[in-house]
């Protein structure tokens, strides 16, 4: 059975984790050295194992105390994450979270969204991750991620929500048009310089057309220019060296302006879907409910 006696001596011994030294710590608490250093040798006689290396010049942590000082900083954590979730009951969305998004797609899509729930919730704590990698939303403590594609199989303790699926078309400057003509057949973009995604071996992705039948067909490019990052691909497409497939939610404000312009409209085709993910574990918090329906009226394609 679980006892006050367990939270005995703890924040001493936290304290003195942090600050090196008994006085220190004591000072801190606003107790003597006495009664800090006395406090955490009654927490090491109750555990049986010393946390405490100590010498005339330093004290250190053991092996024993580094361990028990990550799991009360994880439990003191938790509990703060608790009592967080406790005030939204009563208030509005507040409190830290993380959030893992793709490095394009989060900067020019997933960020203005965040930004503004940050000025309508000012008691939102965000921590944001941009990465292309797979993160695993478990090991990293991840409570949403925005993920671009599906895995072949959802782990059974993962939520998803569906925001529809990417549109990839064809595009380039209304400069490079003007000075090569506009392609208006597949056949057609044999003669025109075409900059392609790279893959992290230099090799081109092949573009997807839509086939007649209603299917995709895949088709190899010979690039001028091989780009492994989206927004540089648009950057090369804006300095009108060429035309390349891209998403439109890439290109969407530039599309808005006229800076970028859809070529080969009846050869456009859906992308990859994209998806809200989340640990279940984590979903009957308000916090993560609240923020999961704000991100998908946002994001929704």
């Amino acid at each position: 059975m679980f006892s006050s006696d367990h939270l005995k001596g703890i924040t001493p011994f936290l304290y003195t984790a942090d600050l090196g030294s008994f006085t220190r710590a004591a000072e801190h608490l606003h107790l003597s050295s006495s009664a800090v250093s006395k406090s955490v040798a009654r927490l090491e006689e109750r555990l049986g194992v010393m946390l405490f290396e100590r010498s005339t010049r330093r004290l250190a942590l053991s092996d024993a105390g580094r361990a028990y000082y990550a799991t009360c900083k994880r439990v003191l954590q938790e509990l703060m994450d608790a009592e967080n979730v406790l005030a939204e009951q009563a208030s509005d969305l507040a409190g830290k979270v993380r959030i893992a998004v793709p490095a394009s797609y989060g900067r020019l899509r997933v960020m203005p969204a965040l930004l503004q729930l940050c000025g309508q919730y000012p008691k939102l704590q965000p921590s944001i991750a941009f990465s292309d990698r797979f993160v695993d939303l478990f090991e990293e403590r991840v409570d949403i991620a925005v993920r671009i594609g599906m895995p072949s199989n959802w782990p059974a303790a993962l939520g998803q929500m569906h925001l529809g699926d990417e549109q990839l078309i064809f595009c380039a400057a209304p400069a490079y048009l003007a000075r090569r003509g506009t392609p208006h057949t597949i056949a057609d973009l044999e003669r025109h310089d075409c900059i392609a995604y790279g893959r992290s071996d230099g090799t081109p992705m092949t573009w997807l057309f839509a086939a007649s039948d209603g299917q995709v067909e895949r088709r190899d490019v010979t690039p001028r220019m091989t780009v492994g990052d989206a927004e540089a691909r648009t950057a090369a497409v804006l300095a009108g060296l060429g035309v390349a497939q891209l998403a439109t939610w890439l290109v969407q404000e530039h599309l808005a302006s006229g800076t970028i312009v859809e070529v080969l409209p009846s050869y456009a085709t859906p992308g990859l879907p994209l998806y809200l993910a989340w640990p279940l574990a984590r979903q009957l918090t308000p916090k993560t409910g609240i923020l999961l329906q704000e991100l998908r009226q946002r994001l929704t394609i």
